[in-house]
């Protein structure tokens, strides 16, 4: 077989991300693209694991094994952790403010529950809305979506939050604020919600 282009021959490559394979299409000759599903998967990898690590290894061990600290959202007064919920929501504020600068990279995400103690955190979107209700209805699986806002057309993908530790399940159910007080280990309490511009 003669090769009459480069540009003409598409090239399906395999990368991998700290274990993780994902799918990478690149014209011969150009700079290799990923997949938004791809991208978003790889991202929730990587944010779920450090909130799973930070939870069990940190917020669960000294809280609730240990009992040498408390966890509280008014941590700083408190002289306490910081909550795993809020761990993640003030690294995707800084995320947002350093990609601010990158042009290049041009996504954001955020925690969410249909169930909510901080209300700032309720779904706002219809897809937000659909995702969180399938993800809780539909164990070990994820919801994706293309939805139009603002007039810019995105890629939205949302994963199950669950309990992963005890500390996550006393916290939900004891807080003044919880719309929701029976909470078991292992349940879907929200979801990570990755929103990447198409």
């Amino acid at each position: 077989m003669k090769l009459l282009s480069k540009s003409l021959v598409t090239l399906g490559v395999m990368a991998t991300l700290g274990g993780l394979s994902v799918a990478v299409a690149a014209d011969v000759g150009s700079t290799p693209s990923i997949t938004p599903k791809a991208m978003a998967d790889a991202l929730h990898l990587v944010m779920d694991s450090d909130r799973a690590v930070y939870t069990k290894k940190i917020v669960n061990r000294l809280v609730k094994k240990e009992k040498v600290i408390k966890a509280s959202e008014h941590f700083e007064d408190d002289k306490a952790l910081v909550l795993p919920a809020q761990m993640f929501r003030f690294g995707s504020e800084l995320a947002a403010k350093r990609a601010a600068d990158m042009p290049d990279v041009n996504f954001n995400y955020s925690l969410q529950s249909m169930w909510p103690v901080n209300k700032q955190n309720a779904p706002k979107t219809e897809a937000e809305k659909a995702g969180l209700k399938f993800v809780a209805e539909n164990k070990g699986e994820n919801y994706y979506a293309e939805e139009t806002l603002g007039g810019k057309k995105y890629f939205t993908a949302i994963y199950a939050d669950t309990a992963v530790a005890p500390v996550c399940v006393s916290c939900h159910n004891d807080h003044k604020d919880s719309p929701k007080r029976d909470f078991k280990l292992g349940d879907v309490m929200g979801g990570v919600v990755i929103r990447i511009p198409l």
